[in-house]
């Protein structure tokens, strides 16, 4: 086919052009290559980065320039999704037992400088059982900077009890430096008590 073999040629024609302008000016031809370099640098560092925090990478983001911008931005976006992901939706709450489980988590918490949440409520209580999820939830915010606990007044020795100086369910206290700072007594909205309690975290952590 003459005209497929002239096309053929012409494209020859034109990269030997393109060859003899980089070759006659080495700086033009230094200069692409450091910033092909530079590129596929950036985005093979990147790609592992993704691949490192979300266990793979959909595209293999090696060369700049084989990557429209749509794809770029697909990238960040599924960065940024994947980060959102590894973070917990909810973290569940630890019993305490006894006065001596309390007495230990009060020293860890006074060891990290951290405050603690206990939940006091029993399996009777509606309200109680109704605000344990949502203070799961809560505890996924405040994830390595506030633990959470409960304690089952029912299931546990008066001398925890009478520790808390509990007389109303449910009451969700705020314990730093191995004492009781303030509590909420969560008879009302459940809603509402959730922003009381994340209040309280936000004056001590």
């Amino acid at each position: 086919n003459i005209s497929s073999d002239i096309s053929s040629f012409e494209k020859i024609k034109r990269t030997q052009k393109r060859m003899a302008a980089l070759a006659s000016n080495p700086q033009m031809l230094t200069r692409q290559g450091h910033s092909n370099y530079k590129k596929e640098q950036f985005w093979r560092k990147e790609s592992l980065n993704l691949e490192k925090k979300c266990g793979f990478c959909c595209v293999k983001v090696y060369n700049y320039e084989k990557l429209g911008r749509s794809q770029v931005e697909k990238e960040w976006r599924l960065k940024a999704f994947w980060s959102n992901v590894s973070q917990p939706e909810t973290i569940e709450m630890v019993p305490i037992n006894d006065v001596d489980e309390l007495e230990a988590v009060l020293s860890d918490a006074r060891n990290l400088s951290q405050p603690i949440i206990i939940e006091w409520m029993a399996s009777w209580c509606r309200k109680c059982i109704y605000l344990k999820p949502k203070l799961e939830k809560l505890a996924a915010e405040y994830n390595n900077r506030t633990k959470f606990y409960y304690v089952d007044v029912n299931k546990v020795p008066q001398t925890l009890v009478k520790r808390g100086n509990i007389s109303k369910m449910p009451t969700i206290q705020l314990w730093k430096e191995g004492e009781m700072q303030e509590e909420v007594i969560g008879g009302h909205k459940g809603w509402l008590v959730i922003e009381e309690v994340r209040e309280l975290i936000n004056k001590y952590v």
